[in-house]
């Protein structure tokens, strides 16, 4: 490992807590400021920055060659569909 796929993984790794933080509406300083809003799109700027990296250096076709790397995307992606779901679903408010 070199240090390109040191930030190829840094990057991945930090778009999943302030995505997350952002859909939860939990307050964490992400590099755009406060703000759900802010956190979610510096989530998907790091995960844009960590594909782009991986393409650049490996090329998409070698993600079946770094299963660690493609299990982390899958489910950070399952998390920027299903987000706001669980969000809404384990959120209800009590009437």
């Amino acid at each position: 490992m070199n240090l390109f796929d040191f930030f190829i993984g840094f990057f991945l790794m930090n778009a999943m807590p302030h995505f997350v933080l952002g859909v939860w509406q939990g307050r964490m300083f992400s590099g755009l400021g406060f703000g759900n809003l802010q956190n979610i799109l510096y989530g998907l700027i790091n995960f844009a920055l960590s594909i782009g990296l991986f393409a650049w250096k490996h090329g998409l076709e070698a993600l079946p060659e770094h299963p660690i790397y493609l299990g982390a995307c899958t489910i950070l992606i399952i998390y920027f569909i299903t987000g706001k779901f669980f969000y809404k679903l384990f959120n209800k408010q009590e009437q």
